[in-house]
């Protein structure tokens, strides 16, 4: 039987802060009275205003200067946060940026501002020189399809991110995470009884999962899922990439199989609208602990440790971690009642 070939990734280019920070939440673990909550500061990973897309986009745009692109084409919501941290790493290498971003927010919500499609990230985007264009999600394909042909055209070299940065190789951003973590929770004592993360375009997830896997532990990573209205859609992308990650860049060990856990309650009304229990969460971070939280990821995911503590569903556990996937620049087009 032919075995596969597995490839070795490109060299990753330097664009973040390494490690981030695992630092512990005192006051809102007493506030809550449950286990000892850890907060993993990938917020603090660079790229104006940071986020967990580093991470990715180091071995994404790694593999676009190996190639001679000169050129990024990627794609995300309006106020996306990927977007925001491809403009900003695109501007630190000299390539030239193009963001798609698709209109896939309900901006009537009663908690987005009028400020929605202007500030945030999308000014930031603008600040960096990147090329906006705002389009419908239908019409995310054609637009694609037309700005590659009219860059090509004019020469340009093009290297596509998918939504996210969430391909087998981008996810190797958070496999090596996985790496940095239990580094870090070896120097603190720990064994989390979960690890848990806004879960959106499964890369993320992936990453930890393959990454963990690969290491010969098996921590419980749980995914709240803030973008897809049936959570099955989610656990199949991440399965999918870790079957992707295997293929190219070598299997898992059987016995460190990977189970894909994926929590649907706390997406509220869709994708990007907060619900009370979210800004509630995200004040309570602020106040108690001075880290700021976003409402369309990490602050669903900080409102779910908080109620799952509430539930007692964490009570076995003596430590939770908690990944803080970034986002704090749009917290100005949200607003509260």
């Amino acid at each position: 039987m032919t075995q596969p070939q597995h490839v070795a990734p490109p060299e990753p280019v330097p664009l973040g802060h390494w490690p981030t920070p695992l630092e512990p939440l005192p006051r809102l673990s007493e506030e809550l009275g449950g286990p000892k909550i850890w907060l993993k500061r990938d917020d603090c990973t660079g790229l104006a205003t940071g986020g967990n897309k580093t991470r990715k986009l180091e071995y994404l745009l790694g593999e676009a200067i190996a190639t001679g692109c000169n050129t990024v084409i990627t794609f995300g919501a309006v106020q996306s946060n990927h977007a925001r941290q491809t403009a900003a790493a695109c501007a630190k290498l000299g390539l030239d940026c193009h963001l798609i971003l698709s209109h896939q927010v309900n901006t009537g919500h009663r908690q987005i501002s009028q400020n929605y499609a202007n500030g945030g990230n999308v000014l930031l985007d603008k600040l960096m020189g990147a090329h906006c264009y705002f389009v419908d999600p239908q019409e995310t394909k054609a637009t694609y399809t037309r700005l590659k042909s009219e860059l090509e055209g004019a020469g340009q070299r093009i290297y596509t991110i998918p939504a996210g940065g969430s391909n087998p190789l981008g996810a190797l951003g958070y496999s090596q995470c996985a790496q940095e973590l239990q580094t870090q929770f070896s120097a603190a004592r720990l064994n989390p009884g979960c690890i848990v993360h806004a879960s959106s375009s499964a890369g993320t997830q992936a990453g930890l999962l393959y990454g963990f896997a690969r290491l010969g532990v098996q921590p419980k990573i749980l995914g709240i899922n803030v973008y897809h209205a049936d959570p099955t859609h989610l656990a199949n992308r991440v399965n999918k990439l870790l079957e992707e990650m295997a293929a190219r860049y070598g299997a898992i060990d059987p016995q460190w199989q990977p189970q894909v856990a994926v929590n649907h309650a706390y997406i509220g009304e869709g994708y990007g609208q907060p619900t009370a229990e979210t800004l509630g969460a995200i004040e309570l971070a602020a106040t108690l602990e001075g880290v700021i939280f976003d409402p369309a990821y990490s602050g669903k995911a900080l409102a779910a440790v908080i109620d799952q503590i509430n539930l007692g569903n964490f009570h076995a556990h003596d430590d939770v971690v908690l990944i803080h996937t970034g986002g704090a620049a749009a917290v100005n087009v949200y607003q509260w009642d």
